[in-house]
């Protein structure tokens, strides 16, 4: 069993820059492919970024350039650097867990663990 616990949201000005972090407890990292989506209210949980569990990051298209994937595997934890915020960056933001099987995953079917979310909201 793997329990994850986000944290960093808050309320930024468009241009600027958050980071969010993804903890893991009950279990190591080590191993764990790990996702980060988002969802606004009434649409569908969106993928963001993924990271493999020794190497390889993807990003969905509209965050590429701006956000940056990364794991600390000695602290458990995975961060979510979000540079040059947009107004349509708004969302909670989840990050989910799998143990890697060699490919990516961008559904949040594929995701067996999941964090409770944090809040993002970017002014304009």
């Amino acid at each position: 069993q793997v329990q994850l616990v986000e944290s960093g949201g808050g309320l930024v000005q468009a241009g600027g820059s958050l980071r969010l972090s993804c903890t893991a407890s009950g279990r190591a990292f080590s191993g764990y492919a790990v996702g980060w989506f988002r969802q606004v209210p009434e649409k569908e949980r969106e993928f963001v970024a993924a990271i493999r569990w020794s190497v390889g990051t993807t990003y969905a298209d509209s965050v590429k350039g701006r956000f940056t994937i990364s794991r600390d595997n000695a602290e458990n934890t995975v961060y979510l650097q979000m540079n040059t915020l947009k107004p349509e960056d708004t969302a909670v933001y989840y990050c989910a867990a799998i143990y890697d099987s060699g490919t990516y995953k961008y559904t949040p079917g594929e995701y067996r663990y999941w964090g409770q979310g944090t809040q993002v909201t970017v002014s304009s």
